[in-house]
């Protein structure tokens, strides 16, 4: 329950309920919360009753709000994006109580009882009109123009209750500013008031990622100046950003990612990843700008290479902050393929918190997004940060992150090999945790791929983790909801039997969805080196057709403060 501070009132004395006489002075009006009858002392609720108006917000605060008892309206006013808004409404657009034949004494009123009801919740509310002033510490349960609001009960176990009335000797002016604000609608200021108390952080808008072998990138230059550098022929975009200042390190992150077909009409693996600006060990980045062999090379049993799938000491993996797969054809197929009935969504929208992926010592990174495909129109795509406040604003964080492997191949249109070892061998990772990590975990992110009847996106694989010999998780990444997203699939072919293709099941991934990773508690793992092995029961090839698995590991933790 929100504390309403306000500033530039003079307490005076103490006066009992009965001895308030006249309207116009200055009163304060409190209340204590309960909670299953006890009281919480951290939290209480204040309004200023003047001049048959409640000020229920200081004049500093972000969104402020008054009953207009004089001319029968709540009004409320904010500022957003250095414009002043405000939305009115009447008395008589306010819900409709009913009144119940029960009284109760309180605090010496004989008070009635009305009752409301407003999402499901049961809000219980009593009043008297005998009081000179008038108020509730909720504007929108006001049972009468003339009504004092006492006692309020929601759902029967949360109570407000009055416990303390203020007279003020003086008052400074309240700043709120009807007359220059633009009256808006209840419906735009309410998304408003949302916007307005985190912030958004545009990264990529409207961006093409396509293949296109003219594109021939080979520096970074311009990047300080917020410039799209695209790589491996046009299916990687890669942005360098700054942290916004006015937001503090422990915020919670959450990345959303738009994308519309722009003439691709299959669905595709995409991710979302992060790399370092100020680069001690090679990452992802010097393959992309000088050519795929600056990546350390990985062998298999059977010798086959893979470019950059592991860290080590000189080399780190990209950070996936999400993984995403494109949609059959959204937008730009709609109006190719019209079925009565079925309503194509305009776009796909995805949206995961990143918080735990975002580092605390770094003021700048890289963000990169991969699409994988060969077609000339390829994809369109805007990304976002969005930063909400902490629930513990000063707690301070100071976060581990560690990239262990990646065999996503986020350079496939540049000759990256797919992940195909798992065949024939374990991928093994050799890491390091620090002293004073709190809470190691392990975030695994595996899909399977081999797109015909026997390939592993559509056959169930037993996917294992082993650190130092140990099984520590074992699981068979699989989705069996894609159906649910059939609206978002226009080009997706549909079958003798009623299905479509992106409605089957597939091995932890559908068109149109994310695909979050694993969270594996690592409690028992000791500080110092560690082999992490994945062993994955990978399907045999069949002629020209093969399986693989993009899989990605990122060992995170907190680093404990002393």
């Amino acid at each position: 329950m929100r504390i309403f501070l306000l500033i530039g009132f003079f307490l005076v004395f103490q006066i009992s309920f009965t001895q308030i006489k006249n309207k116009n002075h200055a009163t304060k009006v409190s209340y204590k919360q309960y909670n299953n009858g006890k009281i919480n002392e951290k939290s209480s609720v204040s309004f200023i009753y003047v001049d048959n108006v409640v000020y229920l917000s200081a004049s500093n605060d972000k969104v402020r709000s008054y009953i207009d008892f004089e001319n029968g309206q709540n009004v409320d006013i904010m500022k957003y994006n250095e414009s002043l808004y405000k939305t009115i409404t009447s008395f008589d657009k306010l819900g409709k109580p009913k009144f119940l034949n029960e009284e109760e004494t309180i605090e010496g009123y004989k008070c009635k009882k009305a009752l409301f009801s407003a999402f499901s919740n049961k809000i219980e509310v009593w009043y008297t009109e005998e009081s000179p002033i008038k108020g509730s510490p909720y504007k929108n349960y006001l049972p009468s123009k003339n009504a004092f609001v006492l006692k309020i009960v929601i759902n029967g176990n949360r109570e407000l209750r009055v416990n303390e009335i203020k007279e003020l000797k003086e008052q400074q002016k309240l700043n709120f500013p009807i007359n220059d604000a633009k009256e808006i609608t209840q419906a735009e200021f309410e998304e408003y008031k949302i916007k307005s108390r985190y912030v958004t952080f545009p990264i990529f808008e409207n961006e093409t990622i396509n293949f296109d072998p003219s594109i021939k990138t080979t520096s970074v230059d311009g990047a300080d100046d917020g410039k799209t550098l695209r790589f491996s022929n046009g299916t990687v975009i890669l942005k360098k950003i700054k942290f916004p200042k006015e937001v503090k390190k422990n915020a919670q992150v959450y990345a959303k990612l738009t994308n519309i077909s722009n003439g691709d009409a299959y669905d595709r693996t995409g991710t979302v990843f992060i790399l370092p600006v100020k680069q001690i060990k090679k990452t992802l980045l010097d393959g992309l700008v000088s050519g795929i062999d600056k990546l350390p090379k990985y062998f298999d049993n059977d010798k086959k290479e893979y470019q950059g799938i592991v860290s080590d000491e000189a080399y780190d993996t990209p950070i996936e902050i999400m993984r995403f797969f494109t949609s059959f054809g959204v937008g730009h197929f709609n109006n190719l393929r019209v079925i009565n009935n079925y309503p194509w969504k305009n776009s796909v929208t995805y949206k995961q918190d990143i918080t735990t992926l975002i580092p605390t010592d770094q003021e700048e990174i890289w963000v990169g997004v991969f699409i994988g495909n060969y077609d000339k129109g390829g994809h369109k795509v805007s990304l976002e940060f969005n930063y909400y406040p902490s629930w513990e604003e000063n707690k301070e964080i100071k976060r581990w992150i560690q990239p262990a492997f990646s065999t996503l191949n986020v350079m496939e249109m540049s000759g990256q090999n797919y992940g195909r070892l798992f065949k024939n061998d374990t991928l093994k990772a050799v890491v390091t945790i620090p002293k004073n990590i709190k809470n190691p975990q392990l975030l695994f992110t595996s899909t399977g791929h081999g797109g015909w009847g026997g390939g592993d996106e559509f056959n169930q694989k037993l996917n294992e983790i082993f650190i130092d010999g140990k099984l520590v998780y074992s699981v068979v990444p699989w989705r069996t909801d894609c159906a649910t997203y059939r609206y978002s699939n226009p080009a997706s072919g549909n079958f003798f039997n009623g299905l479509s293709s992106s409605d089957l099941s597939r091995s932890n991934w559908c068109p149109a969805t994310l695909t979050p990773p694993y969270i594996i508690p690592l409690h028992n793992l000791e500080p110092g080196t560690h082999t992490i092995e994945v062993v994955i029961d990978q399907g045999d090839d069949e002629g020209s057709s093969f399986s693989h698995w993009n899989v990605s590991g990122i060992l995170i933790g907190e680093k404990q403060l002393k």
